[in-house]
Protein backbone atom coordinates (compact mmCIF):
# COMPACT_ATOMS: atom_id res chain seq x y z
CA UNK A 1 0.00 0.00 0.00
CA UNK A 2 1.29 3.12 -0.60
CA UNK A 3 1.74 5.75 1.68
CA UNK A 4 1.77 8.89 -0.89
CA UNK A 5 -1.46 10.13 -0.52
CA UNK A 6 -0.79 13.43 -2.24
CA UNK A 7 -3.50 12.49 -4.75
CA UNK A 8 -6.01 12.97 -1.90
CA UNK A 9 -4.85 16.28 -1.14
CA UNK A 10 -5.13 17.33 -4.89
CA UNK A 11 -9.03 15.87 -5.08
CA UNK A 12 -9.67 18.10 -1.91
CA UNK A 13 -8.03 21.27 -2.87
CA UNK A 14 -10.04 20.64 -6.42
CA UNK A 15 -13.72 19.92 -4.34
CA UNK A 16 -13.14 22.53 -1.66
CA UNK A 17 -12.72 25.48 -4.50
CA UNK A 18 -15.48 24.13 -6.34
CA UNK A 19 -17.37 24.23 -3.12
CA UNK A 20 -15.80 28.07 -2.37
CA UNK A 21 -16.70 29.15 -6.06
CA UNK A 22 -20.30 27.64 -6.33
CA UNK A 23 -21.34 29.52 -2.95
CA UNK A 24 -19.60 32.57 -3.64
CA UNK A 25 -22.02 32.70 -7.30
CA UNK A 26 -25.05 31.63 -4.81
CA UNK A 27 -24.40 33.83 -2.11
CA UNK A 28 -23.62 30.96 0.23
CA UNK A 29 -20.78 30.85 2.88
CA UNK A 30 -18.80 28.11 1.99
CA UNK A 31 -17.71 26.81 5.60
CA UNK A 32 -21.81 25.85 5.89
CA UNK A 33 -20.70 22.99 3.61
CA UNK A 34 -19.34 20.11 5.29
CA UNK A 35 -17.52 17.59 3.17
CA UNK A 36 -18.26 14.41 3.95
CA UNK A 37 -16.02 11.11 2.73
CA UNK A 38 -17.67 8.38 1.17
CA UNK A 39 -15.82 5.53 1.89
CA UNK A 40 -17.38 3.25 0.27
CA UNK A 41 -14.37 2.44 -2.44
CA UNK A 42 -11.63 3.76 0.08
CA UNK A 43 -9.40 1.94 2.43
CA UNK A 44 -8.37 2.64 6.25
CA UNK A 45 -5.21 3.91 5.26
CA UNK A 46 -6.98 6.62 3.24
CA UNK A 47 -9.68 7.22 5.06
CA UNK A 48 -7.24 7.64 8.39
CA UNK A 49 -4.84 10.33 6.33
CA UNK A 50 -7.78 12.59 5.44
CA UNK A 51 -8.91 12.18 8.51
CA UNK A 52 -5.39 13.02 10.53
CA UNK A 53 -3.80 15.31 8.21
CA UNK A 54 -6.94 16.74 6.30
CA UNK A 55 -9.35 17.59 8.48
CA UNK A 56 -11.78 15.25 6.73
CA UNK A 57 -13.64 14.76 10.19
CA UNK A 58 -17.03 13.10 9.02
CA UNK A 59 -17.16 9.81 6.91
CA UNK A 60 -19.91 7.87 5.73
CA UNK A 61 -20.33 4.17 4.87
CA UNK A 62 -22.52 2.46 2.70
CA UNK A 63 -22.37 -1.17 3.90
CA UNK A 64 -23.03 -2.44 7.56
CA UNK A 65 -20.42 -5.37 6.28
CA UNK A 66 -17.90 -2.97 5.29
CA UNK A 67 -18.61 -1.21 8.06
CA UNK A 68 -18.08 -3.87 10.55
CA UNK A 69 -14.85 -5.36 9.06
CA UNK A 70 -13.03 -2.49 9.39
CA UNK A 71 -14.14 -0.32 12.34
CA UNK A 72 -11.17 -1.20 14.41
CA UNK A 73 -8.84 0.11 11.79
CA UNK A 74 -9.55 3.68 11.60
CA UNK A 75 -8.91 6.44 14.00
CA UNK A 76 -11.95 7.07 15.53
CA UNK A 77 -10.41 10.26 17.94
CA UNK A 78 -12.65 13.32 16.72
CA UNK A 79 -13.96 10.90 13.66
CA UNK A 80 -17.90 11.23 12.73
CA UNK A 81 -19.06 7.86 11.35
CA UNK A 82 -21.92 8.18 10.08
CA UNK A 83 -23.97 5.24 7.76
CA UNK A 84 -25.23 6.65 4.32
CA UNK A 85 -26.35 3.39 3.03
CA UNK A 86 -29.66 0.68 2.55
CA UNK A 87 -30.07 0.09 5.83
CA UNK A 88 -31.65 -3.29 6.55
CA UNK A 89 -33.90 -3.69 9.64
CA UNK A 90 -32.47 -6.98 11.34
CA UNK A 91 -28.74 -4.91 10.72
CA UNK A 92 -29.57 -2.58 12.84
CA UNK A 93 -28.03 -3.92 16.05
CA UNK A 94 -24.69 -4.26 14.15
CA UNK A 95 -23.99 -0.35 14.04
CA UNK A 96 -26.31 0.97 16.35
CA UNK A 97 -22.92 1.72 18.74
CA UNK A 98 -20.58 2.44 16.15
CA UNK A 99 -22.28 5.11 14.29
CA UNK A 100 -22.85 8.91 15.14
CA UNK A 101 -25.81 9.34 12.57
CA UNK A 102 -28.14 7.13 10.57
CA UNK A 103 -28.84 9.21 6.91
CA UNK A 104 -30.79 6.67 5.43
CA UNK A 105 -33.94 6.65 7.72
CA UNK A 106 -37.33 5.98 5.20
CA UNK A 107 -39.62 4.00 6.59
CA UNK A 108 -41.37 3.45 9.98
CA UNK A 109 -40.10 -0.41 10.64
CA UNK A 110 -36.66 1.24 10.53
CA UNK A 111 -37.50 4.15 12.64
CA UNK A 112 -39.02 1.41 15.22
CA UNK A 113 -35.93 -0.56 15.06
CA UNK A 114 -33.31 2.63 15.33
CA UNK A 115 -35.44 3.10 18.38
CA UNK A 116 -35.48 -0.18 19.83
CA UNK A 117 -31.49 -0.56 19.56
CA UNK A 118 -30.86 2.39 20.56
CA UNK A 119 -33.04 2.37 23.67
CA UNK A 120 -30.92 -1.50 24.43
CA UNK A 121 -27.34 0.60 24.46
CA UNK A 122 -28.69 3.74 26.22
CA UNK A 123 -28.21 6.11 23.84
CA UNK A 124 -30.03 8.88 21.02
CA UNK A 125 -29.38 8.70 17.90
CA UNK A 126 -29.17 11.21 15.01
CA UNK A 127 -30.96 10.40 12.04
CA UNK A 128 -32.11 12.08 8.30
CA UNK A 129 -34.88 11.58 6.43
CA UNK A 130 -34.21 9.96 3.05
CA UNK A 131 -36.12 11.43 0.34
CA UNK A 132 -36.28 9.54 -2.94
CA UNK A 133 -36.28 13.40 -4.75
CA UNK A 134 -36.59 11.35 -8.22
CA UNK A 135 -39.33 8.99 -7.18
CA UNK A 136 -36.74 5.91 -8.61
CA UNK A 137 -38.38 2.45 -8.25
CA UNK A 138 -34.26 1.19 -7.90
CA UNK A 139 -34.26 3.43 -4.99
CA UNK A 140 -34.55 3.31 -1.55
CA UNK A 141 -35.74 6.95 0.14
CA UNK A 142 -39.54 8.12 1.01
CA UNK A 143 -41.03 10.00 -1.84
CA UNK A 144 -41.52 13.68 -1.65
CA UNK A 145 -44.94 13.37 -1.09
CA UNK A 146 -44.67 11.98 1.69
CA UNK A 147 -41.33 13.26 3.46
CA UNK A 148 -43.77 15.83 5.11
CA UNK A 149 -46.00 13.20 6.74
CA UNK A 150 -43.01 11.07 7.74
CA UNK A 151 -41.71 13.58 9.58
CA UNK A 152 -44.45 14.47 11.37
CA UNK A 153 -45.01 11.07 12.38
CA UNK A 154 -41.29 10.94 13.56
CA UNK A 155 -41.46 13.77 15.95
CA UNK A 156 -44.76 13.77 17.47
CA UNK A 157 -44.20 12.44 21.24
CA UNK A 158 -47.28 10.03 21.42
CA UNK A 159 -45.45 7.72 18.74
CA UNK A 160 -42.33 7.10 21.21
CA UNK A 161 -39.53 8.28 19.20
CA UNK A 162 -37.53 9.43 22.20
CA UNK A 163 -34.38 7.46 20.65
CA UNK A 164 -34.15 9.40 17.84
CA UNK A 165 -33.25 12.83 17.08
CA UNK A 166 -34.29 14.18 13.43
CA UNK A 167 -32.06 16.68 12.21
CA UNK A 168 -32.88 17.14 8.62
CA UNK A 169 -33.10 15.13 5.29
CA UNK A 170 -30.94 13.44 2.95
CA UNK A 171 -31.55 12.71 -1.05
CA UNK A 172 -29.72 11.19 -4.24
CA UNK A 173 -30.73 12.83 -6.75
CA UNK A 174 -31.11 10.77 -10.18
CA UNK A 175 -28.30 11.20 -12.48
CA UNK A 176 -28.67 13.96 -15.25
CA UNK A 177 -27.27 17.31 -16.45
CA UNK A 178 -26.42 20.23 -14.78
CA UNK A 179 -29.71 21.33 -15.08
CA UNK A 180 -31.20 18.47 -13.35
CA UNK A 181 -29.37 18.03 -10.95
CA UNK A 182 -29.81 21.72 -9.72
CA UNK A 183 -33.58 21.76 -10.28
CA UNK A 184 -34.01 18.29 -8.14
CA UNK A 185 -31.69 19.96 -5.34
CA UNK A 186 -33.31 22.93 -5.23
CA UNK A 187 -36.69 21.58 -5.45
CA UNK A 188 -35.86 19.25 -2.21
CA UNK A 189 -34.17 21.69 -0.39
CA UNK A 190 -37.10 23.95 -0.44
CA UNK A 191 -39.64 21.66 0.17
CA UNK A 192 -37.40 20.70 3.60
CA UNK A 193 -36.77 24.02 4.61
CA UNK A 194 -40.06 24.28 4.56
CA UNK A 195 -41.21 21.14 6.33
CA UNK A 196 -38.73 21.70 8.88
CA UNK A 197 -39.43 25.64 9.46
CA UNK A 198 -43.51 26.00 9.12
CA UNK A 199 -44.54 22.22 9.60
CA UNK A 200 -42.33 21.12 12.54
CA UNK A 201 -41.64 24.69 14.03
CA UNK A 202 -37.71 23.91 14.03
CA UNK A 203 -35.21 26.93 14.86
CA UNK A 204 -31.93 24.71 15.07
CA UNK A 205 -29.96 24.26 11.68
CA UNK A 206 -31.19 21.68 9.10
CA UNK A 207 -28.53 18.88 7.55
CA UNK A 208 -29.19 19.17 4.06
CA UNK A 209 -27.42 15.88 2.65
CA UNK A 210 -27.28 16.20 -0.91
CA UNK A 211 -24.61 16.00 -3.55
CA UNK A 212 -21.92 13.63 -4.65
CA UNK A 213 -18.63 12.88 -6.83
CA UNK A 214 -20.59 14.27 -9.77
CA UNK A 215 -22.44 16.89 -8.41
CA UNK A 216 -21.33 18.32 -5.29
CA UNK A 217 -20.74 21.67 -6.69
CA UNK A 218 -24.25 21.95 -7.75
CA UNK A 219 -26.17 21.08 -4.37
CA UNK A 220 -23.67 23.55 -2.47
CA UNK A 221 -25.14 25.81 -5.01
CA UNK A 222 -28.84 25.14 -4.27
CA UNK A 223 -28.45 24.68 -0.41
CA UNK A 224 -26.63 21.51 0.82
CA UNK A 225 -25.08 21.32 4.05
CA UNK A 226 -23.25 18.28 3.63
CA UNK A 227 -22.24 16.55 0.55
CA UNK A 228 -21.30 13.02 0.55
CA UNK A 229 -17.76 12.90 -2.40
CA UNK A 230 -15.83 9.20 -2.53
CA UNK A 231 -14.32 8.92 -5.57
CA UNK A 232 -13.96 12.78 -6.48
CA UNK A 233 -11.82 12.41 -2.88
CA UNK A 234 -10.11 9.32 -2.66
CA UNK A 235 -9.46 8.06 -6.04
CA UNK A 236 -6.08 8.12 -7.16
CA UNK A 237 -6.19 8.49 -11.12
CA UNK A 238 -9.03 5.29 -12.16
CA UNK A 239 -10.99 6.12 -15.05
CA UNK A 240 -13.80 7.12 -12.54
CA UNK A 241 -12.26 9.73 -11.06
CA UNK A 242 -13.07 11.97 -14.39
CA UNK A 243 -16.51 12.05 -12.78
CA UNK A 244 -14.34 15.01 -10.09
CA UNK A 245 -13.88 16.91 -13.47
CA UNK A 246 -17.64 17.07 -13.80
CA UNK A 247 -18.54 19.86 -11.68
CA UNK A 248 -14.92 21.21 -12.50
CA UNK A 249 -15.44 25.16 -10.58
CA UNK A 250 -15.71 27.14 -14.39
CA UNK A 251 -18.45 24.91 -15.20
CA UNK A 252 -20.75 26.21 -12.09
CA UNK A 253 -22.99 28.97 -13.44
Amino acid sequence: MTTDFSYIDRNLSRIRTGIVDACRDAGRDPDAVTVMGAIKSADPDEINYAHRVLGIRTVGENRVQQLLGRYELLDKEGLSLQFIGTLQTNKVKYIIDKVDMIQSLDSAGLAREIQKQAAKHGLCMDVLIEINSGSEESKSGVKPEDAEAFAVFLTDPANGFDRLRLRGFMTMAPKGDEAQYRRIFRETRLSCDRIWTQTLGRTEPMIMSMGMSESYAWAAAEGATMVRVGRALYSSGRPEAEAAEAVRPDKVQ
